[in-house]
C-alpha cells in the first residue's frame, strides 16, 4: 500500500479549503498561491526587531510599504465640505516616528473614529499603505495598521512572542500581516513536507529538516533562525534544479551519436589555409575542445561563450566544416532573419569558392552553403530544401524556418545555435531531432554569463570561453550625456558624429521604439522612473526625420527596424555596409551580430530604457575595425537614480562579465537571459544566483555524483516529487511562451 501521496496531501491542499474563500482568491489571482505548499514557501522578505523600527528617512515613493514605527502626534481636524456644510466633515492627521524620520498618516470621514481611538501617542503599531507626497511631505492615506501589544491574550501571544516580525511580500489587497495570519494557520502543515534532500547531504553539511527550516523561516526568534532555514532552503533550490540539470546531461550522454572527425587535407584544412590571419590562443582551446567532443561517440553539448567580436563565428565555421569533412551537414540556428542573412554573406565570404560546391569555380573540396529563412521564395526554398536531403548542401544557415516538419536532412551531424537566450531548449530539441542518430549540438552566446548562472541556466552544456579579443579590434571609448542637465552635451554628440562621417566613417543611433505603434503608449512597459517622467520612449521615426532636418542635415540618414520587410531591411543593411548611408537609426535590430567594421560612432537614446547587458551588446557594434570606437549613453535621468548609476557602470568597464554581474545584483534575478528560457530560474526564491555560487557549485558536484550512482533516484521519493513539481513548472512556463 502506498502511503506516499496520503503524506503529501496537507501541502497539496487548496488554500481556499484552508483560509476564507475572499484571501485564498487573492493568494490566488495576486501571488500566484494556490495550496498550501506554496503558502509555505511565500518567505518573508524581511524581518522587522520588536524594539527597532523601520527607517522612514528611506520609503520609496510610491510603493506599497510595510514599517513599524510609533505615533508621536495625533489630531482631529474638523471642516466644512461639500458632503459635510456644516462643518462637520473629520480629518484625523497622525504623526508617526522612528527616531531617523516622520511620516504623515490620513484617515478620512468615517475611517477616523477607529484609528482616532487606537492610535494614541507612544502607541506602537506597523503600517501598510501606498507612499505619496501631499505639501511636499510623504504620507501614507488611510493606511492599514496592525498595534503591537501584548495585551490581546487570543493571538499576540503566539503572533508576537517572536522578538522578529516577519514582513512578507505582499499586495495592496493583502497586508503583510494578513499573509502573516495565514500562513500561522497552516505553519502546522509543515510537518508533512517531504524531504527533498537525501539524508546523507543533510548530515554531512549539518543542514537543519524541512520542516525546522520552515518553522523558523516563518517564526525566527533569532537572526541565527533565519540564516538556519535560509542555508537550509537555499540548498533544497540549488539541489533539487542541479539534479534536473545533472539528469538531463546524464540522458543525453547515454544517447549515440556519430562522431566525426576531419579529415587530413580536407575541407577544414583548405579553409584554414585561406584565412589571413592565425586564431588567437583562445580560439585555438576552444576549437580543441569542441573538436575533442565531436570525436566522441556521444552528442557534443557546448556552451560557447564570448564577448562581441571574439571571433566566435570563426571557431563555430571551424566546428561545421569538420562535420562536413566527416560526411555529415551542419545547421545554424539564427534568432533573427537580419542576422541569418549576415551569417550566410559573412560565412560565403569566408569561404570563397570553398562555398561553390557543385559550381563550376567551386573548389575540390567545397559544398553548398544555404540560407533558409521565412521570406525565402519558394523556387530558393524547394532548391534548398532539395540540396539538404540529397546532402549536396554541407552548411544551412537558417531562423526558426529550419525548425519546420518539412525539412529534412540527409546526415545532419551539428547544430549550432547563435544567442541561445532567444531560444527554449525545446526549440534546440527540436532541430536536434532532425539527424538520424542526435547530432553533436553548440550553442554560442555573446551575453557574458557568470559562472554561476551558467550552471543554473545552461547546467546540462559543459562551457567554453573565449575571452581575448582578436588583433585589430580597437577600444570603445563610452560616455553618458546627460540631455536634461546639460543640453549642450547633447549638441555636441551630434558634432561628434559630424566628425566621424567627415573622416570617412559611419554612425550607429539606436531608439527604443520603433514609432509607428498603433498601441497606447501607456502599454509600453513602465518602470517607477518612466511614470516619473510620463514621457513614451523616444522613436526611430520621429529622430530620424528630426536629426535629418536638423542637426544631422546634409547627411545621409536611413532607417531600420523591425516591422520593415526582409527585403527592405537588407536593402538598407547592404548600403550600410557598402558606405552609402551615413547614419543608421535603428532599434534594436542591430543589436546582435550586424558587423560593420566603417562604423565607429553610436548614440543610443533614452539609454536608460536598456539592460546594462543589452547596452553592452549594442556598444558592440562599433570600433569593430583599425578606428576606435566610440560610445554616446544619452538620457534624462536624474544623476541620483539607480537609471544613470547603471549607465555610469557601463560606461566605466568593457568586461562583459562584470557588467552581467552589475546586471543581475541591480535586477535580482530579473532573467539576463531574456524570457526564452524554461522556467528553471522562477522557482529560485532565497538563492541568489551571484551570491550563492559556492552552494550551486557544490550542488552540482553532490547532484552529478548522486546521478552517476543512481540516475533512477531509487528510495527518494522527496527529491523526486520537488523535481516532479520543478519540471511541471517548466513545462507551463514553456506552453506559455509557446
Amino acid at each position: 500500500m502506498d502511503l506516499v501521496p496520503a503524506l503529501e496531501e496537507p501541502l497539496k491542499q487548496p488554500l481556499k479549503s484552508v483560509l476564507g474563500p475572499a484571501t485564498a482568491k487573492v493568494m490566488a489571482e495576486h501571488l500566484g498561491l494556490h495550496t498550501v505548499g506554496d503558502l509555505l514557501h511565500h518567505y518573508p522578505r524581511r524581518y522587522e526587531e520588536r524594539g527597532q523600527l523601520t527607517h522612514l528617512a528611506d520609503l520609496p515613493m510610491d510603493e506599497h510599504v510595510t514599517v513599524v514605527a510609533m505615533v508621536a502626534d495625533a489630531r482631529l481636524h474638523t471642516f466644512a465640505s461639500a458632503k459635510a456644510p456644516r462643518g462637520k466633515g473629520q480629518r484625523l492627521e497622525v504623526t508617526i516616528t522612528d527616531g531617523s524620520g516622520r511620516l504623515q498618516l490620513v484617515f478620512f470621514g468615517n475611517g477616523v473614529h477607529k484609528p482616532h481611538k487606537e492610535l494614541l501617542p507612544g502607541t506602537r503599531a506597523m503600517f501598510a499603505g501606498k507612499v505619496s507626497v501631499f505639501n511636499r511631505r510623504l504620507q501614507l492615506a488611510h493606511p492599514a495598521y496592525e498595534l503591537l501589544r501584548g495585551d490581546d491574550p487570543d493571538e499576540s501571544v503566539e503572533t508576537w512572542a517572536g522578538t522578529l516580525i516577519p514582513l512578507y511580500p505582499a499586495t495592496a489587497k493583502l497586508e503583510s500581516w494578513k499573509i502573516g495570519k495565514a500562513v500561522q494557520t497552516v505553519l502546522p502543515s509543515a510537518q508533512e513536507a517531504l524531504d527533498p534532500l537525501p539524508p546523507a547531504l543533510c548530515e554531512g553539511r549539518g543542514l537543519v529538516s524541512l520542516p525546522e527550516a520552515l518553522l523558523k523561516i516563518h517564526r525566527p526568534h533569532t537572526k541565527a533562525d533565519v540564516a538556519q532555514a535560509r542555508d537550509r532552503l537555499k540548498w533544497d533550490e540549488a539541489f533539487v534544479l542541479q539534479v534536473a540539470l545533472a539528469r538531463r546531461r546524464h540522458t543525453d550522454a547515454q544517447l549515440p551519436a556519430v562522431a566525426r572527425r576531419p579529415r587530413p587535407d580536407g575541407l577544414l584544412t583548405a579553409f584554414d589555409d585561406r584565412l589571413p590571419f592565425t586564431l588567437t590562443d583562445g580560439q585555438q582551446k576552444v576549437s580543441k575542445e569542441i573538436f575533442d567532443d565531436l570525436a566522441t561517440e556521444h552528442p557534443m553539448h557546448r556552451l560557447l561563450q564570448g564577448e562581441v567580436g571574439s571571433g566566435k563565428t570563426l571557431v563555430a565555421l571551424r566546428a561545421m566544416l569538420a562535420v562536413v569533412d566527416a560526411g555529415g551537414q551542419a545547421a545554424m540556428l539564427a534568432p533573427t532573419e537580419v542576422l541569418a542573412q549576415q551569417h550566410h554573406r559573412s560565412i560565403t565570404e569566408m569561404m570563397g569558392e570553398l562555398a561553390e560546391g557543385g559550381m563550376l569555380g567551386g573548389a575540390e573540396h567545397a559544398t553548398k552553403v544555404v540560407l533558409l529563412t521565412g521570406s525565402t521564395g519558394t523556387a530558393a526554398r524547394r532548391q534548398a530544401m532539395l540540396d539538404l536531403v540529397t546532402g549536396d548542401a554541407g552548411l544551412v544557415i537558417g531562423t526558426h524556418a529550419l525548425i519546420e516538419d518539412k525539412v529534412q536532412f540527409h546526415d545532419l551531424g551539428l547544430v549550432v545555435v547563435d544567442e541561445q537566450h532567444r531560444f527554449g531548449v525545446e526549440q534546440r530539441d527540436a532541430l536536434r531531432g532532425k539527424g538520424k542518430k542526435p547530432p553533436h549540438l553548440l550553442v554560442m552566446t555573446a551575453t557574458p554569463i557568470p559562472r554561476t548562472v551558467a550552471m543554473t541556466v545552461f547546467g546540462d552544456l559543459e562551457t567554453s570561453v573565449l575571452d581575448q579579443l582578436p588583433a585589430g579590434r580597437s577600444p570603445i571609448a563610452t560616455h553618458v550625456v546627460p540631455a536634461a542637465d546639460k543640453p549642450h552635451f547633447l549638441a555636441r554628440a551630434w558634432e561628434r558624429v559630424r566628425e566621424e562621417v567627415v573622416n570617412g566613417h559611419q554612425a550607429y543611433v539606436v531608439c527604443p521604439r520603433i514609432g509607428d505603434e498603433e498601441d497606447d503608449p501607456k502599454k509600453a512597459r513602465k518602470s517607477a522612473e518612466d511614470e516619473a517622467e510620463k514621457r513614451p520612449p523616444l522613436a526611430v521615426l520621429d529622430v530620424a526625420g528630426h536629426l535629418a532636418k536638423g542637426p544631422l542635415s546634409g547627411l545621409r540618414v536611413e532607417v531600420l527596424h523591425g516591422r520593415m520587410h526582409p527585403d527592405d531591411k537588407d536593402a538598407v543593411m547592404r548600403r550600410f555596409a557598402a558606405g552609402d548611408t551615413d547614419v543608421l537609426v535603428a532599434t534594436t535590430v542591430i543589436e546582435v551580430g550586424v558587423n560593420v567594421p566603417n562604423a565607429t560612432a553610436m548614440v543610443i537614446m533614452d539609454a536608460d530604457r536598456f539592460g546594462v547587458s543589452q547596452l553592452h551588446q549594442l556598444r558592440g557594434r562599433v570600433g569593430r575595425g583599425s578606428a576606435a570606437g566610440l560610445c554616446l549613453l544619452v538620457t534624462e535621468m536624474a544623476e541620483a537614480s539607480p537609471a544613470r548609476q547603471r549607465l555610469t557602470a557601463v560606461a566605466s568597464t568593457l568586461d562583459g562579465f562584470e557588467l552581467s554581474r552589475i546586471d543581475l545584483e541591480q535586477r535580482r534575478e530579473g532573467d539576463v537571459l531574456g524570457q526564452a528560457q524554461s522556467g528553471a530560474r522562477s522557482s529560485l526564491r532565497v538563492l541568489a544566483v551571484i551570491e550563492d555560487e559556492e552552494i550551486i557549485a557544490e550542488a552540482r558536484e553532490e547532484a552529478t555524483a548522486l546521478v552517476a550512482g543512481d540516475p533512477e533516484l531509487t528510495g527518494l521519493t522527496g527529491l523526486r516529487t520537488a523535481l516532479d513539481a520543478l519540471l511541471d513548472e517548466e513545462r507551463e512556463q514553456y506552453l506559455e511562451k509557446g
